[in-house]
């Protein structure tokens, strides 16, 4: 007899808080749904309304790149020296960056 599995999925809760624009992983949790994840992730993680924005994503949906392959995925632009934000200039009315 085979064991049926009835744990829920896990998701990764990434919360954008209200004076950032961008979203911060925050810890993860098991729902049965999206809207479930939303529900609980916001009881969760914004308790004293410290969020503007909440995302869940479903843990097995996200791919990663390996870590053994840092040198590969990383060293070469090192040496590219306009990919780095120091080589522009940015206009006064941009401002976050």
């Amino acid at each position: 007899m085979s064991q049926v599995n009835t744990e829920w999925p896990l998701w990764e809760v990434f919360v954008r808080s209200r004076a950032g624009l961008d979203h911060k992983h925050c810890g993860s949790l098991h729902a049965a749904d999206p809207q479930m994840a939303i529900q609980m992730a916001r009881d969760v993680y914004t308790r004293r309304m410290e969020g503007s924005s909440v995302w869940v994503v479903r843990s097995d949906q996200i791919v990663a790149s390996d870590p053994g392959d840092k040198d590969m995925f990383f060293d070469p632009a090192e040496d590219k020296v306009y990919r780095h934000p120091t080589f522009y200039k940015l206009p006064s009315e941009v401002d976050h960056m």
